[in-house]
């Protein structure tokens, strides 16, 4: 079984995208399948891309917290002696 938080290979042919990038293409996708337009030939393509990006940004943000937490540790210390 295969974990959800895990893109497995989508990115290998690609450069996974920074943060900001997939932010903005994650927003863009919401607002095309907001629409009363949506292609529904590539809803199930559009919805996968956003699963992909929401990925990322959680692996972004998780990182982002650990190194944080990590930082107010050291300087808690540094505090402590």
């Amino acid at each position: 079984m295969t974990d959800p938080d895990e893109p497995g290979d989508l990115f290998s042919s690609q450069e996974t995208p920074s943060y900001a990038a997939a932010l903005a293409e994650l927003e863009a996708i919401v607002a095309e399948l907001d629409g009363e337009a949506v292609d529904v030939d590539h809803l199930s393509t559009r919805v996968q891309r956003a699963s992909e990006l929401l990925v990322v940004l959680r692996r972004r943000i998780g990182t982002a917290r650990m190194e944080v937490d990590r930082v107010v540790a050291s300087l808690e210390a540094i505090d402590e002696a």
